[in-house]
């Protein structure tokens, strides 16, 4: 009994959440404490980063991995929340789930357009050329072409309860290309290189050698506490955007029964 009324306590205080009031207190508070973590860490993974010796094969371009890869994963890890978010607009029209859509679209574009041009950084010496079109690659691009594509639809309906459905559908149709690029390398032949860390054995087994493996984590946490500082910004411009709007449409009916 104890355990599910602890449950039940703290999904109502995610709940609460929802009042944008709250939230706003909530983002306030943690906002410096992620941005420190975050700084923190990219320091900690930079200089373990530039301090790896080369790799035999790679060379010094071993380094751009350290950008490369974790761009990617919080790439991806950015749609996924962003899905999960359209289920709850969708479904349970949590108030604040299309703000977390929204404030998320332009940060997830930004890493998968950083991965892009890292990937052709790092593709140009090991393969010569600075892009092919093999199924990695090009899901990749069409990730982008998805985040651009929702971010214009974000600013090309005025109307909030239609912007919101219509973000949150295309969402979770545009989710299908996750998979597609988590698993292309597996279901098709691509120049791109298998996943070095794939699963709970590869982690405790890795590929990599620990000198370019604590580096690649370190740098992986950087960026997702990045990417947790930026949304939290994010929705929290958003709602003050949206009150703002709601603040000038009221002055303006204002004025209107004035006249």
């Amino acid at each position: 009994m104890s355990d599910v009324t602890t449950s039940t306590g703290f999904l109502g205080k995610v709940w609460d959440l929802a009042n944008p009031t709250r939230f706003l207190r909530f983002a306030n508070r943690l906002i410096p404490v992620l941005a420190i973590i975050t700084a923190l860490l990219f320091a900690a993974g930079l200089y373990l980063g530039f301090s790896a010796p080369q790799d035999y094969l790679q060379g010094a371009t071993v380094q751009i991995m350290f950008i490369h890869v974790p761009a990617m994963w919080v790439a991806m890890m950015t749609y996924s929340i962003m899905s999960i978010s359209a289920i709850g607009s969708l479904v349970w029209r949590h108030p604040l789930a299309d703000v977390a859509i929204r404030a998320a679209i332009p940060i997830g574009a930004a890493f998968t357009f950083l991965g892009l041009v890292t990937g052709s950084l790092w593709g140009k010496p090991m393969w010569g050329t600075w892009w092919v079109w093999d199924a990695r690659l090009t899901s990749v691009l069409i990730l982008f072409i998805i985040y651009a594509g929702l971010y214009a639809l974000s600013r090309a309906i005025d109307e909030p309860t239609t912007a919101a459905r219509s973000l949150a559908v295309i969402t979770l149709v545009g989710f299908i290309n996750i998979p597609i690029i988590k698993f292309s390398v597996d279901w098709w032949n691509t120049l791109h290189q298998p996943a070095s860390i794939s699963s709970l054995e590869r982690i405790a087994k890795p590929a990599l050698d620990v000198v370019f493996l604590y580096p690649l984590l370190t740098m992986a946490l950087a960026y997702s506490f990045l990417f947790f500082t930026l949304h939290l910004m994010g929705m929290r411009n958003e709602i003050f955007r949206r009150r703002i709007r709601s603040m000038r449409m009221l002055s303006a009916r204002a004025a209107d029964k004035g006249a």
